[in-house]
């Protein structure tokens, strides 16, 4: 009798048999739970709130109901004004991601890589990621103007450095052994790039990645409520000069759909390419 047969025969673990029939039950049942408490919190809030303004205990100048809001965003929708002001800031969001994200990767994975490297830029990297994004904007209109290279300037700033901070991280955390095996293996320095750094780093890098969305997001409202007049900023920032107040929950209900779905997406996408990667986290 082995050891797992005589724990099973205590009651202190369960036979084969047991463990493969209870295991899919729960595993299915999960994600369902999890996605209904999820959902609790914030059905249970707008619930509230929608009886509360209704009621008259609200002041609906500034807290509308949320039907009113839901109703204003689809009158919104389909005089197409929304979908403009929301095109042009998508449009920011992505050239300046692919501006800073593509340059943060490359070099992070160089940094994380190769020591000296590091050592060199870290200081530099450490001292400007402190500044603030918008305080450079002032500087970048004077250098690019005022038109959309400044904005989409401070973007790519802003998606810069927790691109390259996170590559540079998943690099470091690959643990030494697997680049002596493929050393030892005889790996050229490509190979160990393509079948060691960049398969081992690639869950930290997607967590920057949905880290600098997020970001871009941010970043993007900001500079369109200094100096612009379109977007999805400007169109927040109207609705306060205009005292529209439904105007300016629904801007801020597109915003957060907006970052919630830029991080199912980015999640989805990691799921697909890192299938091996679910089970190195704890959940």
């Amino acid at each position: 009798m082995n050891a797992t047969d005589r724990l099973a025969k205590a009651g202190l673990a369960d036979t084969p048999d047991e463990a493969a029939a209870e295991t899919p039950f729960a595993e299915s049942e999960r994600p369902g739970r999890e996605s209904w408490l999820g959902l609790l919190l914030p059905v249970s809030l707008l619930l509230l709130w929608e009886v509360t303004a209704r009621a008259g205990w609200l002041t609906q100048l500034f807290f509308p109901a949320p039907s009113v809001v839901v109703q204003t965003l689809i009158r919104l929708m389909a005089s197409g004004e929304l979908p403009r002001h929301l095109g042009i800031s998508l449009q920011r969001i992505g050239q300046g991601f692919l501006l800073g994200a593509i340059p943060g990767l490359v070099l992070g994975l160089t940094m994380g890589w190769i020591r000296p490297v590091r050592l060199l830029l870290d200081p530099l990297i450490s001292a400007f990621f402190t500044v603030p994004r918008l305080a450079l904007f002032p500087l970048l209109m004077m250098i690019f103007g005022v038109g959309e290279a400044s904005k989409i300037v401070i973007i790519a700033i802003g998606v810069f450095f927790p691109t390259l901070i996170n590559s540079v991280a998943g690099v470091r955390a690959i643990h030494e052994v697997h680049f002596e095996v493929a050393r030892s293996y005889g790996a050229r320095p490509w190979s160990i790039f393509t079948r060691v750094v960049l398969p081992g780093s690639l869950p930290l890098i997607f967590a920057g990645l949905r880290l600098s969305l997020g970001l871009a997001l941010l970043l993007v409202i900001g500079i369109e409520f200094i100096s612009a007049r379109t977007g999805l900023g400007a169109f927040l920032w109207f609705a306060w000069e205009t005292f529209k107040t439904e105007h300016v929950y629904v801007g801020m209900l597109v915003a957060a759909l907006l970052g919630a779905g830029i991080a199912a997406v980015l999640r989805l996408a990691e799921r697909r390419l890192l299938p091996w990667s679910e089970g190195l986290f704890h959940r």
